[in-house]
């Protein structure tokens, strides 16, 4: 269920309370929730899945994501998330594709190359076309 796009960073649709406790035997340090509440009937709470990560000894972030598209503030958040720990770290959504786009860009912005991006994402199940552009423009500038 959980999709490598590294060796640490992980994709994933929406998780259950019984997938953070599979997050924690995995070795999972920190979850990032890129669901907005209330997105659909069918979601765990992210309050929930915050209760039972701390419980688990795991962090928690909440960078909701609408399908609006993605601010300069989502992506300085989960560039901050990911350069603030050294845990392996699992990002969901409702499909993972946000969350693999948001990655994507935050990544973009602490320089990586969006060839090696694309192909890691691609490998994941994900297609990150969508954002490549403005991924470009991240790499290109400091954020």
């Amino acid at each position: 269920m959980f999709r490598a796009l590294t060796d640490r960073v992980f994709a994933s649709p929406q998780i259950t309370l019984d997938d953070v406790a599979a997050a924690a035997a995995q070795g999972i340090g920190l979850i990032i929730n890129n669901r907005p509440e209330d997105e659909s009937e069918d979601q765990t709470p992210g309050p929930a899945i915050e209760a039972a990560a701390r419980a688990a000894g795991l962090d928690y972030v909440a960078i909701p994501v609408t399908h609006a598209g993605f601010s300069q503030g989502q992506v300085q958040a989960m560039a901050a998330a990911l350069a603030e720990t050294d845990k392996p770290v699992l990002a969901y959504c409702r499909s993972g594709t946000r969350s693999t786009l948001l990655w994507a860009l935050a990544e973009s912005s602490r320089g990586k190359s969006a060839h090696a991006l694309s192909a890691a994402a691609a490998r994941a199940g994900y297609d990150i076309t969508p954002v490549r552009a403005m991924m470009d423009m991240l790499s290109a500038s400091d954020l």
